[in-house]
């Protein structure tokens, strides 16, 4: 029975961060999807000759892993220095004040309902074993070694987003001229589909909302921007 529970709840310290990476991929990929398909799509309202929508395609890509990948760098680089400003803060009060930093790490397990005995005994036996280590997890909810690095999370944004526009441009440039736009947003959808499922796996959400909301964001995005190509394609504008 134990070995069941463990199974099903694994204690592993990483587990929310690699659900959290993964969570983040799949969104990449999701905006890569939604984002170029509304691109392509919103050309296509105007013409469907080849090298028009071609260059669009290339461009929302390009474009959009690259901005991706800037926000993540600028968001985890922010991050980053919050956590290692707050490591080195606690290091030197470690220096500075190593009783009260212990009597403050078992005040902190005792709050949590550990009797005061057994709080400062484990206080002790942690703060032998990693003094930091103990005081960034019960206070911070920080580990050291985790610490994020902007450039992982940079190139991971930009690769999720360039795998989910693939399949838009790669669509709407294959297909025939005729039914292009409709497949197009069959196939937009399927992968929507596909990612709202993983993206529910991972978070332990309801699939079926998480489809929903991507389904209708998606189809929703990609018949405004064909819309506002068909006008303008009619006015004469472009």
């Amino acid at each position: 029975m134990t070995g069941d529970r463990e199974t099903i709840e694994p204690h592993d310290s990483g587990l929310a961060a690699r659900l959290n990476r993964l969570r983040a991929a799949v969104l990449g990929a999701n905006d890569g999807i939604v984002s170029t398909a509304a691109t392509v799509i919103g050309v296509a309202g105007v013409t469907n000759t080849f090298a028009p929508i071609l260059v669009a395609g290339t461009a929302a890509v390009v474009g959009g892993s690259v901005s991706m990948a800037l926000g993540e760098y600028v968001s985890v680089s922010t991050q980053r220095d919050s956590q290692e400003a707050l490591i080195e803060k606690e290091r030197q009060e470690l220096r500075d004040d190593p009783a009260g930093e212990l009597d403050e790490l078992a005040g902190l397990y005792a709050a949590k309902g550990v009797s005061p005995a057994t709080a400062r005994q484990v206080a002790l036996e942690l703060t032998e074993h990693d003094a930091l280590a103990a005081h960034l997890s019960a206070e911070l909810n920080i580990d050291e070694v985790e610490v994020a690095n902007p450039w992982h999370a940079a190139f991971a944004s930009a690769a999720a987003f360039a795998a989910g526009a693939v399949l838009p441009l790669l669509a709407i440039l294959l297909l025939p001229a005729g039914v292009r736009i409709p497949l197009t947003f069959v196939a937009v959808l399927v992968a929507l589909t596909i990612t709202g499922a993983v993206s529910a796996q991972a978070g332990g959400s309801s699939r079926r909302r998480a489809i929903l909301r991507l389904i209708i964001g998606g189809a929703l995005a990609m018949a405004f921007t064909y819309l506002v190509g068909a006008l303008l394609g009619t006015a004469g504008v472009a």
